[in-house]
């Protein structure tokens, strides 16, 4: 008799692996970066079969700006390239875009894009996909700590009113729920900076599998042994 699944209503993924995909097939990182992107299409309409309600994906950290140019040019291009060619089927599909992250050190074409996608979807509820981009989980807490600061500077609040709500008021995931399940491809066991703050009660997963090759069969195992995890939240 087959699993009954408990379907996460947030899952976040680390999508590792693109470029040793590419190098174990004696194709340039840029193939394997291609292939992610074809991969990452394939994994937002298997969560939406399933009924996952949020997908989170880390695109981009604040440390892969020191990958070499010829590889960070490319992946703005990939970036530019899907935020205007598959904008109009996020739209059709009504899927809520998120940027998490710092914009400003994108090109202003990069960043007009961002924003026009994250408007034109900002309504929809039933789905959203959020892209971690220019992000690093440190950075987003020491942003939350400075407007923060900067508040009770201004008077707006007092350090006594300090406490967890207002601190997530901060994050980038300021009106999301945490995620549920994190996945790592590549069989790599670590978060590398990923929603630090959020991940408190997340439960982990780290397939072998490179994440071109991610499809909706590894997402159902995933999710098949998220099913199997008691999740007690500090409790007995």
């Amino acid at each position: 008799m087959e699993q009954e699944l408990k379907i996460p209503n947030h899952i976040a993924i680390i999508l590792d692996g693109n470029g040793r995909w590419a190098k174990k097939k004696g194709l340039p990182r840029t193939v394997g970066h291609t292939n992610g992107a074809k991969a990452l299409q394939r994994t937002i309409e298997a969560c939406k079969k399933f009924g996952v309600k949020t997908l989170t994906v880390y695109g981009f950290s604040t440390e892969n700006w020191s990958r070499p140019k010829e590889e960070v040019d490319f992946l703005m291009n990939l970036f530019l390239n899907y935020l205007t060619k598959q904008s109009k089927k996020l739209i059709e599909n009504k899927i809520r875009f998120v940027v998490l992250g710092d914009k400003s050190r994108f090109s202003p074409e990069i960043q007009n894009a961002m924003k026009k996608l994250e408007s034109d979807t900002k309504d929809f509820t039933e789905f959203t996909f959020n892209v971690a981009l220019n992000y690093g989980g440190h950075a987003e807490i020491v942003k939350a700590t400075k407007e923060i600061a900067q508040d009770v500077k201004d008077g707006k609040i007092s350090i006594d009113d300090i406490d967890e709500k207002i601190f997530e008021s901060h994050l980038y995931t300021h009106d999301q729920l945490p995620p549920d399940l994190i996945i790592r491809t590549s069989g790599e066991q670590r978060l590398s900076g990923f929603l630090l703050w959020q991940c408190s009660y997340s439960e982990f997963y780290f397939p072998q599998v490179h994440f071109p090759d991610f499809n909706e069969e590894q997402l159902k195992i995933a999710i098949q042994e998220y099913s199997k995890r008691d999740r007690r939240y500090g409790k007995v």
